[in-house]
């Protein structure tokens, strides 16, 4: 199906990204990795600007040309109290700013039928505490996408996509992990991969500005104290900071 097509992975080496990576090339694709791990791949830091300089020209002048664009590097997590303003600076370049500028620079290099895939996340909606930082890049890549599909209108198909609780590991949970989701199970990275690549495919070809949540369907149920077993805990952290 992508026989030949260029697909390039930010966050490429491991987790959801590498099984991204592994599908594109099970389907003939040349896949092209940049990931802060190092290994057989670009090695770099794609919250600088001269690191995604150098990755899209090395991509540039090795196929010419771009069909798919996966932003899937993970931006920092930490929150409220914690989190310094630097540190907050540097998830949105990871989160926000790095898969603006690669839509940039591959601009005049996306090929007819070509496509950005955004990673977000169910967070892009709901919360836990302390996790302002991810939080808010992953709410923003998913409002950068519609923006990103009607400046791209007509040449590019930009869509993103929200996991869930995805265990990289694809550990089987049972109990309460498990029965929480009204799915029934816990997510895996094959769920993700399978939709970006279905969003990559001619059988979405009608498919643009979207965000499509992968959750297990975590995000639909509604959870009331008391109600068909579900009970709060409240706990009271003591903080000194």
């Amino acid at each position: 199906m992508f026989k030949e097509k260029v697909a390039v992975i930010t966050g490429g080496a491991h987790g959801i990204g590498k099984c991204i990576a592994e599908e594109f090339r099970k389907q003939g694709a040349c896949v092209e990795v940049i990931d802060i791990r190092e290994g057989d791949h670009f090695v770099g830091d794609i919250g600088k600007k001269e690191v995604l300089d150098k990755f899209a020209d090395t991509v540039i002048r090795k196929h010419g040309h771009v069909d798919f664009l996966i932003n899937n590097a993970l931006p920092l997590m930490k929150g409220l109290h914690s989190c310094t303003y630097e540190e907050f600076q540097y998830a949105m370049a990871v989160g926000v700013t790095a898969p603006f500028y690669l839509a940039k620079v591959f601009a005049p290099c996306f090929s007819a039928g070509s496509c950005i895939i955004n990673i977000s996340s169910s967070r892009d909606r709901m919360s836990q505490p302390e996790t302002e930082s991810y939080t808010a890049a992953k709410g923003g890549i998913a409002a950068l996408t519609h923006a990103l599909a009607v400046s791209f209108s007509g040449k590019v198909r930009v869509n993103s996509v929200s996991p869930g609780w995805i265990d990289t590991e694809y550990t089987v949970y049972e109990g309460a992990d498990a029965c929480q989701h009204p799915a029934g199970r816990v997510g895996n990275p094959l769920d993700i991969a399978n939709m970006v690549l279905f969003l990559c495919s001619d059988k979405a070809g009608f498919i643009t500005g979207e965000n499509i949540c992968i959750d297990g369907g975590m995000t639909r149920q509604m959870i009331y104290h008391g109600d068909y077993g579900w009970m709060l805990e409240h706990r009271t952290e003591n903080r000194n900071d």
